[in-house]
């Protein structure tokens, strides 16, 4: 059962990584602009988006500028998705070592 669904796991990142890289992409630019805006450092500026993204909100880093405000709106949206995608995926996965063997998801 684990093998399957470790199997079935990998077959589905590998086919939704391309998807991800964007959502991740967009995700980090917009944290970096964010940051960029607000006088932070690169680390602070990604350690605000992946907070953020996973809408954690220590609140130890507040964006002060309206600009800012919706670009963290942004990228708790595509916190949200990325989220969402990593759930279908392990969804999926676990589906497909539960009913057809682990085969990826392809049906014969």
């Amino acid at each position: 059962m684990r093998r399957r669904f470790l199997v079935a796991l990998g077959h589905a990142i590998h086919v939704t990584w391309p998807v991800l890289s964007i959502l991740l992409a967009i995700q980090l630019a917009l944290g970096l602009l964010a940051g960029f805006i607000e006088g932070w450092s690169f680390g602070d500026a990604v350690y605000f988006t992946f907070i953020t993204g996973l809408t954690i909100g220590y609140g130890d880093l507040v964006p002060r500028q309206g600009l800012t405000r919706a670009l963290a709106i942004g990228i708790g949206f595509f916190g949200l998705f990325v989220t969402g995608v990593i759930a279908a995926i392990a969804v999926h996965a676990m589906l497909s070592a539960l009913t057809d063997g682990g085969s990826g998801g392809e049906r014969s």
